[in-house]
């Protein structure tokens, strides 16, 4: 860039300047100018004609009309090379954003074409100093029917009301453009406009997905119109549940990576996601709006999504495209604590297998055969709370407490027999332990050896679902679904799932458009009695042994061949 003074003839406005409405005149400026002249330099860049104005249309704007009566020196100009458009606009946006403020529409025009060049929102808010949500706000103007932005240039629509309709579907906008015009009907705003769009119990028969003429409730018809509306809204998202189902199943059938479902009334930000065809990765994204109405957005993957297939491709060229986890690390961090505490309080009762065990931990070493006990680390406070509640650690604490007497140790309940890595009981004294094993007949030796081998067992490994396998664990014996388990699962498809075992085939698909939260409700009425179960003594497939997860998604932590195991 540099600093040169330009003939004012030399100089036009540039297609590219942001600003298109609110003040552009530059009248309030021609006072200061002729006083002091022009203080700022115009940004231009050079063209075939000389040089286009990318930001200083008002200073140009002033000059042009004080030379209309006297004569204007060359401009001050800072003048940048003639690159590509998308940097042009940067530095346009960036000076007016700075400067007087463009009204929303030049600022959803702009944000939208450096939305298209490829960047970001978070690029586009850092690039001009602005917060994310503003540009998220500009952006979901591009969802706006034309004749709404056109009436609010005009000041004939509020802002208020603008911000509602950018949640609106385009049927949804169209329907009210039309009320809008109508010299006869009301075209409602404020919180009217809100309950038109999200609330109450009208929800047209044009949303249904299934056939209208099966609905087992009452219809009411509009005499003035061609709408009819349901009269049972309940009855409706059941039977809308249910068609919503078979659309996921049919795609899913059609060979999509995933099919994801919204919660209803959530918004789908279009500019966040990009459109990747279903042999690349696309996915299908389900919108269900409070109307009841249902758009699928076929052949889109999130920002998220393409970033991280892009970090996966430039580590492993070929590699599948990394998918979300069926299970959070936290969820993955609880189960495994939980499996392993019922298989270690499991070990407890086969010596023999707590020997070869040993044995083979000798012969072929393990990640804690130093030796150093296992932490039992839990990622939140609400974990830790969980397991020590655990009836299998109750037992695996008592049977501590009888082990630090037969070794004449002091017993702490916070320490292990065994030390951990970094413990002070590293420094124990082996010749007094030596000689407390001495007095010791072979069965009380051989009941430490298996405390001992349960204390060093890894959690969350391989050996933890062998065992688990192996002693056939029944995890119905030491532990229940609790509430921090319930408050850890969060994958909507494997929660209905869940439904589905529990409550049964009707309950999973009449709600499934309902929230996790809700879902979740329905399992735990059905184990604590309140709503009648199809499965007695039922767990989540999770604590199988084999470990099994509920979707073909990555995330559940290990699982072990039957086979394998003699």
């Amino acid at each position: 860039m540099k600093l040169d003074f330009i003939e004012l003839s030399d100089l036009k406005i540039s297609p590219i300047n942001v600003r298109k409405h609110g003040n552009k005149n530059g009248d309030d400026l021609i006072p200061s100018i002729k006083s002091l002249g022009v203080l700022q330099p115009l940004l231009v860049r050079p063209n075939c004609k000389g040089y286009e104005v990318i930001a200083g249309q008002r200073r140009f704007n002033a000059c042009s009309k004080i030379a209309e009566s006297q004569s204007v020196e060359p401009l001050p100009c800072a003048i940048i090379e003639a690159e590509d458009d998308e940097k042009a606009i940067e530095a346009s946006l960036a000076e007016n954003i700075a400067r007087l403020p463009m009204d929303e529409i030049d600022q959803y025009e702009a944000f939208q074409n450096l939305s298209r060049c490829g960047q970001s929102v978070d690029d586009i808010a850092s690039h001009f100093g602005v917060t994310p949500r503003l540009v998220q706000q500009r952006l979901a103007i591009a969802n706006l029917h034309k004749p709404i932005l056109n009436a609010y240039r005009r000041e004939d629509i509020q802002a208020s009301t603008i911000r509602l309709l950018t949640l609106a579907t385009k049927t949804q906008q169209k329907a009210w453009f039309k009320l809008f015009k109508s010299e006869e009907d009301y075209a409602p705003t404020g919180h009217h406009l809100k309950n038109w769009l999200f609330g109450g119990d009208q929800i047209p028969t044009s949303s249904a997905l299934f056939d209208v003429e099966t609905f087992k409730g009452i219809l009411i018809s509009d005499l003035f119109g061609e709408e009819a509306y349901f009269s049972d809204s309940a009855l409706f998202w059941e039977e809308q549940s249910k068609a919503i189902a078979l659309m996921m199943e049919d795609y899913r059938e059609e060979g999509w990576s995933d099919v994801i479902l919204l919660d209803v009334g959530d918004y789908f930000a279009s500019w966040d996601y990009v459109t990747t065809a279903k042999e690349e990765g696309g996915k299908v994204y389900i919108h269900v709006a409070t109307n009841g109405e249902v758009t699928a957005h076929e052949a889109k993957l999130s920002s998220a999504d393409v970033k991280k297939r892009e970090k996966a491709q430039q580590v492993e060229s070929g590699e599948a495209i990394n998918e979300r986890p069926e299970l959070t690390v936290a969820m993955q961090n609880y189960l495994g604590l939980q499996r392993h505490s019922a298989v270690r309080s499991k070990l407890l009762e086969q010596q023999d297998t707590a020997l070869r065990l040993c044995v083979a931990q000798i012969i072929a070493s393990s990640s804690l055969f130093e030796v150093k006990a296992d932490p039992q680390k839990a990622n939140t406070e609400a974990i830790e709370e969980s397991l020590k509640t655990n009836k299998a650690e109750s037992v695996f604490a008592k049977e501590r407490t009888e082990i630090c007497k037969l070794l004449e140790l002091s017993n702490d309940e916070t320490q292990s027999v065994v030390p951990q890595k970094g413990d002070w009981m590293a420094s124990r004294d082996l010749q007094a332990i030596f000689v407390a094993l001495l007095k010791l007949d072979d069965a009380n030796v051989m009941r430490i050896l298996t405390f001992v081998i349960a204390e060093t067992l890894p959690a969350q490994n391989d050996t933890v679902e062998m065992l688990g396998n192996h002693l056939s664990v029944d995890i119905n014996e030491v532990w229940t679904p609790d509430q921090t388990f319930f408050d850890l699962f969060r994958d909507k498809e494997a929660i209905n799932a869940m439904v589905k075992e529990v409550a049964g085939k009707n309950a999973a698909e009449g709600n499934i458009t309902a929230t996790a939260k809700v879902q979740k409700s329905i399992i735990q009425d059905c184990l604590n009695g309140k709503r009648t179960a199809k499965q007695k003594d039922w767990k989540p497939r999770y604590m199988n042994f084999p470990m099994k997860g509920y979707t073909s998604r990555a995330g559940t932590i290990h699982a072990v061949v039957a086979g394998k195991i003699i």
